[in-house]
């Protein structure tokens, strides 16, 4: 009954309708992305797109969420995703950094992300890693569970309303969860509740003194989060 109810809250998104419309892309930023609009007929969503040079159809790219405050959120410092990018593209992954439309509003948020995929798959992309925090973290996981191409999740400080697809990710999609044991706003125990419905591989990392933001884990936790992706995507 618990794995059928999974798949139901997984197909929630893809059940949505979104249809896509045209892309708007202007000229690369000083920051070293390109903005970029996918119009749809539920509203436009932007995105800022770090292209790997060389990159081919076999090429991977990691995607990029924050939590439910909207924008272009990011955690670690206020810095994480833009260093992850630029420095994943430098190996060869590219980029994207999503801007919810209605943020807080979960399978709406979902829809987001498929649609930040369509696009790399139109520039030729076709494997892939998400990465959310807090509210982004059930973000991605439905994500991963609806996208077969999704090759690996990173749920950073997440919550677990909404995460339960994380069961159905295993074996073909990794699992990596990261918490803060001194974390605010969301226990760490809702990583650890993940983690345990989740099937192989997976990983869980506890940091002390470490709080939602993931502030404190700037020294450790962006270079694992780099190696994680980079292995799961090119091996």
């Amino acid at each position: 009954m618990a794995k059928r109810r999974n798949r139901a809250a997984a197909a929630n998104a893809a059940a949505l309708r979104m249809k896509l419309g045209d892309v708007r892309r202007e000229p690369p930023s000083a920051e070293g992305f390109e903005p970029v609009v996918q119009e749809t007929d539920r509203g436009p969503i932007a995105m800022r797109y770090y292209p790997a040079a060389g990159a081919t159809a076999a090429a991977a790219a990691a995607v990029f969420v924050g939590g439910a405050g909207g924008g272009f959120d990011t955690p670690v410092c206020g810095w994480l995703y833009p260093r992850l990018c630029e420095q994943l593209c430098a190996g060869g992954i590219a980029g994207l950094r999503v801007r919810y439309r209605n943020a807080n509003e979960l399978d709406e948020c979902v829809l987001d992300v498929l649609a930040g995929i369509s696009f790399l798959e139109g520039e030729g992309i076709g494997a892939f890693a998400v990465v959310g925090h807090s509210f982004g973290g059930a973000v991605v996981i439905r994500g991963a569970a609806v996208s077969p191409a999704v090759r690996t999740c990173v749920a950073l400080s997440t919550q677990t309303h909404g995460a339960g697809p994380a069961a159905e990710l295993g074996p073909r999609c990794s699992l990596l969860l990261a918490h803060g044991l001194s974390d605010e706003i969301l226990p760490p125990a809702c990583s650890q509740v993940v983690y345990e419905m989740a099937r192989e591989p997976k990983k869980l990392l506890l940091k002390e003194g470490v709080r939602h933001d993931l502030d404190e884990w700037a020294d450790e936790l962006p270079g694992v989060i780099r190696e994680w992706i980079i292995a799961e995507l090119t091996t």
